[in-house]
């Protein structure tokens, strides 16, 4: 996460957080959800995952990556 600025939180949920964040690089701004990661959990953020990957909604611009 070297690449990105954390800018301030932006909201939280049942297995994470959300943070503004800025690309050091091009400066534009994105949203991280940040998943606590635990074999009791796993299950759960892998089909976030794949949920966030197949979302697709006008006021949402893209999923970018997983790290």
């Amino acid at each position: 996460m070297e690449r990105y600025e954390i800018l301030k939180d932006i909201g939280s949920g049942n297995f994470g957080v959300a943070k503004l964040v800025r690309d050091k690089r091009t400066g534009e701004l994105y949203a991280v959800k940040y998943i606590e990661r635990g074999p009791k959990i796993d299950e759960h953020v892998q089909r976030e995952i794949m949920n966030h990957r197949s979302l697709k909604h006008p006021n949402i611009i893209k999923f970018k990556e997983v790290n």
